[in-house]
């Protein structure tokens, strides 16, 4: 039996972090993933890195540069002429990127002397965990096994017709009709990349509007582009059968309570992920799970001693950058120091075109509590550096508390929004208010200098409108 101070179950974003801080850390450390590539060597970076974030990042942009030269280069008097798009080589690209993470996070491993096991782990005890032939033991686990698609009742993924974030993110050819069911982040960007490759997208959401947990002066801008686009959303919709043979048929009752029928060439379905605990053996350690994830207090202990959870397994957001926060977390936790990891300052980005990016609360949120606020939008439109970029949809919406100034949330719909966030993030660890972007000096001319215009309309400051 091999023993470690640290065990991870789990090598996506925060498997892998958290085997990295705890191995800098002084703690001899193992990492258990089962991930495979297509050639069979481990797959190192969980759904994130192999059907998730990073492949459809990779997608978003090649399919944003074919748009853009069909369409959009002209404006810049560059001319394309007999313009095709090479789907084998454009997925291609994206497999390398792939590669290039799952190589990358190898590297780190043997940099940080931290013990990789290619396999399934599961519990044996509460301090044992067996892989393949192995048995480890450790004097803490971390469970850290994400979570999977959730499959629509009656219509289970096939990856050819029926498909969920792995299929999509591997059609062969680019459907005529494409249909996603469930409006959230991944039915838009994967609805993205496929309108711009050439398919007629039809997005079928069950909630009755567009981006709930969204400000709503965002969701209204984003509907209005996206519609613009091509987009076609039908919201308030409920699916009543689902049916694939030569393609997919869709039978669905509208918002108005009328029977409808959608015919598609493949079908998304994104509506929502489940923790992974498949072969966990959960209940050999003694582990509380609660709808499916497994029970942590806020420091990510279980009710177990010396057995920690983090990522999409437990509560709270699921986004790979929260996981890799609270990995680092328990990794201190267990080294005897005292990290904080603050829910609410992780940002949401959503890398459709123009990109969606929020921090903090918003304005439904606050008349909903009854907090005071004052808020200032800013459009792109009237921001130099978007307009050379050719690229002025969306706005920046800064909220902060009606007494103080404290900055409360920071919505973004435009141009690299998932960069500009990180300001508003920074200022709102430091409980700072919007004066303080407004009083600080931004380049010009930048994208930024809307996220300062904002800051400067929540009092009616705003120089450039």
């Amino acid at each position: 039996m091999k023993s470690f101070d640290v065990v991870v179950v789990g090598g996506g974003p925060g498997g892998y972090i958290a085997a990295i801080r705890a191995a800098q850390l002084g703690l001899s450390t193992a990492c258990i993933d089962e991930a495979k590539a297509a050639d069979g060597k481990p797959a190192l970076g969980g759904t994130c890195t192999n059907v998730g974030c990073i492949p459809s990042k990779a997608l978003l942009q090649s399919s944003e540069n074919f748009e853009q030269a069909g369409h959009h280069f002209a404006d810049h008097g560059v001319k394309v002429k007999g313009l095709e798009l090479d789907l084998k080589v454009m997925l291609g690209r994206k497999d390398k990127v792939v590669k290039q993470n799952n190589d990358g996070i190898t590297y780190l491993f043997k940099k940080n002397k931290v013990t990789f096991f290619h396999g399934k782990g599961s519990f044996k005890s509460a301090s044992e965990i067996v892989v393949g032939d192995e048995t480890l033991s450790a004097k803490n686990i971390i469970i850290a096994t994400g979570s999977n698609p959730r499959a629509l009742p009656g219509a289970d993924f096939d990856e050819k017709l029926i498909l969920s974030n792995t299929g999509a993110l591997a059609i062969p050819e680019v459907p005529k009709r494409l249909g996603v069911i469930g409006a959230g982040v991944i039915g838009l960007e994967m609805g993205s990349v496929w309108r711009r490759l050439g398919s007629e997208v039809t997005i079928l959401e069950a909630l009755p509007g567009f981006l709930g947990a969204a400000d709503e002066t965002i969701t209204k801008e984003a509907s209005k582009i996206f519609l613009k686009q091509g987009l076609k959303m039908e919201f308030g919709v409920s699916i009543s059968k689902v049916s694939a043979g030569k393609g997919v048929k869709i039978e669905y009752k509208s918002s108005d309570g009328g029977s409808r029928a959608l015919e598609v060439d493949k079908l998304i379905v994104s509506i929502g992920r489940t923790a992974n605990t498949n072969g966990l053996n959960a209940e050999k350690a003694g582990l509380k799970l609660e709808r499916g994830f497994i029970v942590v207090d806020e420091n990510c202990r279980t009710g177990v001693p010396g057995v920690w959870a983090i990522g999409d397994v437990v509560r709270g957001p699921m986004l790979a950058h929260k996981a890799e926060e609270e990995g680092v977390a328990v990794a201190e936790r267990i080294a005897g120091q005292k990290p904080h990891v603050n829910f609410n300052t992780i940002p949401w980005v959503i890398y459709t075109s123009p990109e969606i990016a929020w921090v903090g609360r918003t304005e439904q949120q606050l008349k909903a509590d009854g907090v005071e606020y004052k808020a200032g939008t800013f459009p792109f439109s009237a921001n130099a550096r978007a307009r050379a970029l050719g690229d002025t949809s969306g706005l920046v919406k800064f909220i902060s508390r009606k007494t103080t100034d404290e900055i409360l949330g920071v919505h973004i719909i435009g141009p690299m929004a998932s960069e500009l966030i990180s300001e508003a993030v920074v200022a709102m660890e430091f409980r700072g208010s919007a004066e303080d972007i407004g009083m600080i000096c931004h380049a010009h001319p930048s994208l930024s200098e809307a996220m300062k215009e904002a800051a400067l309309a929540v009092d009616k400051r705003a120089l450039n409108i």
